[in-house]
């Protein structure tokens, strides 16, 4: 779908900024009605706050943009899979579909670690796309953590 890859650059620039930060670099969007709504990148460190995830963030904004908790019918694009405290928000606001694009494999709840959008006692249903733009958000996240790591060789 040539709207996910759009979108998933826009999350894309959101991690570019969460990295120029020092942050995880981590971006999301929200699109609703062909609209991007809501932004959000990684600023846990900054903001010296566990839950300032750019999912977290985004979900946070959306529903201050709508006036609503209930994000119905909106669409988050995250450049890598949500883990289980995103994942929650994301339920619980009721969003309809999420794209990423890389695996997490120590932490994601949608496929790899778990997958909670299988899980047949949870009453709201999540449609998933995974690997939108894959390798540009794999390479965002190893290119951040390989320079960390030369930085404290």
């Amino acid at each position: 779908m040539l709207h996910d890859e759009m979108y998933m650059h826009e999350a894309l620039y959101e991690a570019r900024l969460a990295a120029a930060k020092g942050e995880v670099p981590i971006g999301a969007v929200i699109v609703r009605r062909g609209v991007i709504i809501s932004r959000g990148h990684n600023l846990k460190e900054l903001g010296k706050n566990a839950q300032l995830h750019a999912e977290m963030i985004a979900l946070t904004n959306a529903s201050e943009y709508l006036n609503s908790w209930r994000l119905t019918g909106s669409t988050l694009y995250v450049t890598i899979e949500p883990c289980l405290m995103c994942a929650g928000a994301i339920y619980q606001a009721r969003i309809l579909r999420v794209v990423y694009g890389a695996q997490d494999w120590k932490a994601g709840a949608f496929g790899s670690l778990y997958d909670l959008s299988e899980d047949p006692r949870i009453n709201h249903r999540v449609q998933l796309r995974k690997g939108v733009l894959e390798q540009e958000c794999a390479q965002i996240m190893s290119g951040f953590f390989e320079k960390l790591r030369t930085k404290y060789r």
